[in-house]
């Protein structure tokens, strides 16, 4: 089994910053996966939004969204099988629950909310 958990959301000005973990554990060679973080808005009923990608090996691919290039930065350490997004320049339309997706298992989320 394999259990995925991202934290460090939280409330931020705008302009500000934030970095969320995505943590795992359990049967899974974190090493060799590629992850991926998503974001929904409140509200919005459609899929979840992608943001940012990061594959897997000694230079690994990576990959972001348009309305996050720029601001935002994936990494990984597989020692403590952790994935980091460090955002940065916060918008309001960052605001939302960001989940990450580890070789199909999801997290609960961790919310973000940007607001003065």
């Amino acid at each position: 089994q394999v259990q995925v958990v991202e934290s460090g959301g939280g409330l931020v000005q705008p302009g500000g910053s934030l970095t969320l973990s995505c943590t795992v554990s359990g049967n899974i060679d974190f090493s060799n996966v590629a992850i991926t973080w998503f974001r929904q808005a409140p509200g919005v009923r459609r899929d979840p939004d992608w943001v940012a990608l990061i594959s897997y090996g000694v230079d690994p691919y990576i990959s972001y969204n348009d309305n996050v290039k720029g601001r935002f930065t994936i990494s990984r350490d597989n020692i403590k099988k952790t994935v980091y997004l460090q955002m940065s320049s916060l918008r309001r339309d960052d605001t939302a629950t960001y989940r990450c997706n580890v070789d199909g298992h999801w997290g609960q989320g961790t919310q973000v909310i940007v607001s003065s």
